[in-house]
């Protein structure tokens, strides 16, 4: 192409960049990807991990009528080589739903079903997130065949196994909640992570209409944690319609992984958030728990007092706790009025020196249409939280 020609293009591909990062100026943080309204494909499942390297990977999937979230699920990959200023899709992968990123032993996987209720997958890629290994049976990523429920949580080492949450979704009621079963696979850290013979599972915890007084919906998305006396932990999302003093549900793990167990008169804690998916990691710096949750401020209680506490996503705070049991606020990270079209939800986070780096599924206003609800995030936003210790 003539030269004369090109700077034509070049101009008016650099006034559209302009324009669109214009149009997108009050959005928090740096957009790693953005997916307008009207699309009717929602940005889901937002996961992060660090390189060995140092560069940063990024995953989310596409939720929403015109998605295929009920076939085989698309995820879409971005890599950062400078610590989350700019951001450049790597890969999409298709049959890829609610899904974790993770390192092992140098290479990144990415764990989780292949649709929405779907087989549990697992797969590897050695370039940073480019290309991926296939599953196409229980030797080469297929871990677990039925239907299955999780969210993008964290794959922990521990006392030499890898260990992650999931839930069953078979029932014994096919509601949303109802349907839901605690469980945690682990695999030994030398194991083959592709063969699903490397996996076992601990049993189920099915949902009992008995708990919360009759009020207990349901629980979810868990976290495997360990106390500071060993005990290992799934901690779970509750759903409870009818109170916006939300709580989670620790149900402890045996430490060869196989036994769930839950005490419902103690195993149910007030938690701020609880009724949305939160991350907890432990920081052995200051020996606290950390988590970021949607929790609800006295304000918004008061506009909105009988709605579903799940349903309050535009509050963002930084929690902590010495106990896992009894947590405080830090700071409010972010926060937007707007509590019906704004949400800042299901982050996936780590540490990074004395910073946390932060990726948000953000429904927010665009510059020209708001988000289809604050539910239906149009946006993939990247934060860092620096010195969160002091």
């Amino acid at each position: 192409m003539n030269r004369f020609y090109l700077l034509p293009l070049f101009l008016c591909l650099y006034g559209a960049v302009c324009a669109q990062q214009h149009m997108f100026k009050e959005v928090p943080g740096t957009i790693v990807t953005y997916s307008p309204a009207g699309s009717m494909q929602y940005i889901g499942s937002p996961s992060l991990a660090i390189l060995p390297n140092g560069d940063y990977v990024a995953s989310h999937d596409f939720f929403g009528p015109n998605s295929s979230e009920f076939v085989q699920a698309v995820s879409r990959v971005f890599r950062s080589a400078d610590k989350g200023k700019t951001w450049k899709q790597v890969g999409e992968i298709s049959g890829a739903f609610w899904s974790s990123l993770f390192v092992h032993k140098g290479a990144l996987y990415l764990l989780g079903p292949d649709r929405h209720h779907g087989t549990v997958l697992i797969r590897r890629s050695d370039d940073g997130g480019a290309t991926w290994t296939k599953p196409t049976g229980a030797g080469n990523g297929l871990l677990l065949q039925g239907m299955f429920h999780c969210a993008p949580m964290p794959v922990v080492e521990y006392n030499g196994r890898l260990w992650r949450p999931m839930e069953t979704a078979h029932g014994p009621i096919l509601q949303w909640g109802k349907r839901y079963g605690a469980m945690v696979m682990s695999a030994p850290v030398d194991a083959d992570l592709l063969n699903a013979k490397s996996w076992s599972t601990s049993n189920v915890m099915y949902y009992d209409s008995t708990y919360l007084d009759g009020n207990f919906g349901g629980w979810l998305e868990g976290n495997f944690v360990v106390d500071k006396n060993g005990q290992l932990w799934d901690m779970l999302r509750v759903d409870n319609k009818a109170s916006l003093d939300e709580k989670a549900a620790m149900v402890a793990l045996s430490s060869d992984g196989k036994q769930l167990r839950f005490d419902p008169g103690k195993g149910f804690i007030p938690f701020d958030g609880g009724s949305k998916k939160f991350v907890i990691r432990y920081d052995s710096v200051s020996h606290y728990y950390y988590t970021l949750t949607n929790s609800i401020p006295q304000k918004y209680r008061n506009q909105y007092p009988t709605r579903n506490p799940a349903s309050f996503r535009n509050v963002l705070v930084l929690r902590r706790s010495a106990d896992l049991v009894h947590w405080e606020d830090v700071k409010t990270i972010l926060e937007h009025n707007d509590v019906l079209r704004h949400g800042f939800q299901y982050v996936d986070w780590s540490f990074e020196g004395n910073d946390m780096i932060v990726l948000c599924r953000t429904a927010y206003f665009d510059g020209k249409e708001n988000a289809h609800n604050n539910h239906d995030a149009n946006f993939l936003t990247f934060h860092r939280i620096k010195n969160f210790r002091k």
